[in-house]
């Protein structure tokens, strides 16, 4: 193995270990905010509220593209990203609405 190829393979290793940390970073993030939008999912059911907020939605999606575009991500990407997770924090606030009316 040349030098080059060594010093090629500690480069990748070091990449690699600040990517293994975002990753772990990543997932304890969005277990904290899906902890949060627990919380926002049982408020809503107490007070019998819908379970989505299209216009919430909308404003949080424009926030997230201008975020993405200051940090030269691809907005669409971005918009991808967290229209996964509100349709995930959707589908458990009516789980939890239809527990708290006891149709689960």
């Amino acid at each position: 193995m040349t030098s080059d190829s060594s010093s090629a393979l500690a480069e990748l290793e070091r990449l690699r270990a600040s990517i293994d940390n975002i990753d772990a970073a990543l997932i304890h993030m969005l277990a904290e905010r899906f902890r949060c939008t627990k919380a926002v999912g049982e408020l809503k059911a107490r007070s019998s509220l819908p379970a989505a907020d299209p216009n919430r939605e909308a404003r949080q999606i424009e926030r997230l593209r201008q975020l993405a575009r200051d940090a030269h991500l691809d907005p669409d990407f971005a918009e991808k990203f967290l229209a996964f997770v509100i349709r995930e924090v959707i589908r458990h606030h009516e789980a939890i609405a239809a527990q708290a009316n006891g149709t689960h």
